[in-house]
């Protein structure tokens, strides 16, 4: 194998890595996003009825 071939696979490589990167970031963020409102929902509620109301 040259030392030209293995470039050119660690290039096509890291293009794929990247693309995929690319592709699955923003929902990667919205999944955190929604775990993170669900964590202050359940907080909040948790709050709301644990005080004792009059």
């Amino acid at each position: 194998m040259s030392m030209n071939t293995a470039m050119d696979n660690l290039i096509a490589l890291l293009s794929v890595a990247g693309i995929i990167l690319a592709v699955t970031f923003p929902s990667l963020l919205g999944i955190a996003h929604d775990r993170r409102v669900d964590r202050q929902i359940r907080t909040a509620h948790r709050l709301m009825t644990s005080t004792p109301r009059r």
